[in-house]
């Protein structure tokens, strides 16, 4: 009896040390949100939004296939910049790399301190012809219809290339040099692999010895009623970037006549090993980056949520479980797998020798090639099926701290240009021409000020891409305030 009572006790008292514990851990997890006040609003020329709008017109297309590139619209993406940004294209040192990338040096007046480097892309995704009239205003019309801007690229990425550009300009106009020398990078083939532009800048600026304090590109986003539990708009930081690899798989077995089908066909086991790999997912865990992403937006949530993140030890399955329930969640977790094209048949009648199938894989922070190579022969378990790597295949990046001067200068610029939003880092689950900047910084971010709502959420690389005029006004605002903030210690 006494034995019982012992050790119902023992279970009371050690439920009570537990709550003690998860409450502590939530009543005492303090806001990493910097008190920054807001920065004076500078007034953005009047010639800023047709300098936009002519942008978006010039259709710098990067397609899938090189023999469709059209040198002629990135012609005159080069003489865009310098007849719009004459200070920028006189007072700094300008290369072009590739024909159609540029890199911008803006020498600061301390040149012991390392530079800053800011990124961009100018070219954009191809619109597809027959969702043209999905689109409400012309693709490449940089329109202006009330209070927003249209057109390809107006988020993704044109608006980075012109928010820098005219916040240096203004800069210039206004006397002001940067303590800190800067470097603008403009790529021009972002969306097919960066392999001519992004690339051979970063290649270029390796051999000069150049070492970054920090690098920014594109990537997270000022999110507006995207992460559940908060109200308040959140600015996402990435600190990292998945990896990605394409992989054929294909199989080979014998046809013959469809009147007289085996028991097997190509189709059959190509059908079963991408059955296989849907039905066995990568392991689901907590990254370093979404650990950051917890840390920070946690003490920003209701009661219960704020407990959960608090203790994420105690309730990781919760939270995982939570993440998995959408896709944009699920992406955060693990290693996705998406199959993209299956290729097999010419008739009707007659059963197929091959098939193949090509499979995209989003590599979670911590994994790599090797491990979804591993993971999909294990998964499949048939060595009749072949595996090829695709092009373009890229490791899952480095991990940029949170405690850095980098991190911490674009916070404060954030919460300067934009006094409400929460800011927190993030895992950015696309590529970015920030991958080939890696050997050149440890600490590269990925962030582009404009707000994704879930009203525009679909649109870059989709249809109606657009973006609201003070959206546009203020990305100028953020970048210039950047370039002042990066002077300071």
């Amino acid at each position: 009896m006494k034995m019982k009572r012992f050790i119902l006790y023992f279970i009371i008292f050690s439920g009570i040390m537990v709550i003690l514990y998860v409450l502590f851990n939530t009543l005492t997890l303090k806001s990493k949100q910097l008190a920054s006040v807001a920065a004076t609003e500078i007034k953005i020329d009047s010639d800023a939004l047709e300098h936009f709008s002519s942008a978006l017109r010039i259709k710098t297309v990067s397609p899938e296939n090189e023999k469709d590139f059209d040198s002629l619209h990135f012609d005159r993406f080069n003489d865009y910049l310098a007849k719009t940004y004459p200070l920028t294209d006189s007072l700094t040192e300008h290369m072009v790399f590739s024909d159609y990338s540029h890199l911008f040096l803006w020498k600061g007046s301390d040149l012991g301190m390392k530079p800053v480097i800011l990124m961009g892309h100018l070219d954009v995704v191809p619109v597809i012809d027959a969702n043209r009239d999905f689109w409400k205003e012309d693709p490449f019309g940089g329109i202006v219809v009330n209070d927003t801007i249209w057109g390809r690229g107006s988020i993704d990425d044109k608006i980075g290339v012109i928010g820098i550009m005219e916040a240096v300009e203004h800069l210039l106009q206004e006397g002001f040099r940067p303590r800190r020398s800067i470097y603008i990078a403009i790529g021009h083939d972002e969306e097919i692999g960066g392999r001519k532009g992004a690339f051979e800048i970063a290649s270029y600026l390796k051999k000069q010895g150049v070492e970054a304090e920090f690098i920014m590109d594109e990537g997270g986003s000022i999110t507006s009623g995207l992460v559940p539990g908060i109200e308040k708009d959140v600015a996402l930081i990435g600190i990292a970037e998945k990896g990605s690899v394409s992989l054929e798989l294909s199989v080979e077995l014998e046809g013959g006549h469809s009147s007289m089908p085996g028991k097997e066909t190509a189709i059959d086991v190509m059908s079963e090993a991408i059955y296989k790999l849907k039905s066995n997912p990568f392991p689901a865990r907590l990254s370093a980056p979404l650990e950051g992403f917890l840390a920070y937006l946690g003490p920003e949530m209701p009661f219960v949520n704020k407990m959960a993140f608090a203790n994420k030890n105690l309730f990781q399955a919760l939270i995982i479980n939570e993440y998995e329930a959408t896709a944009s969640g699920n992406a955060l977790i693990r290693t996705t797998t998406a199959p993209t094209i299956f290729n097999s048949g010419v008739k009707d009648n007659i059963i197929p020798l091959s098939a193949k199938a090509t499979l995209n894989f989003r590599i979670i922070t911590g994994s790599s090639i090797q491990d979804v190579i591993n993971h999909i022969k294990n998964v499949i378990d048939d060595d009749r099926i072949k595996i090829k790597e695709g092009n373009f295949n890229t490791e899952p990046s480095p991990v940029s701290g949170t405690d850095s001067y980098g991190f911490r200068t674009i916070h404060k610029a954030i919460s300067q240009i934009y006094p409400e939003v929460i800011v927190s880092p993030y895992l950015v689950v696309g590529a970015t021409d920030a991958r080939h900047f890696n050997e050149l910084s440890e600490h590269i971010y990925r962030f582009l000020p404009t707000r994704i709502t879930t009203s525009n959420v679909k649109s870059f690389h989709g249809l109606n891409e657009r973006i609201a005029i003070t959206e546009f006004e203020n990305a100028i605002r953020f970048y210039a305030q950047l370039i002042r903030n990066s002077g300071s210690e």
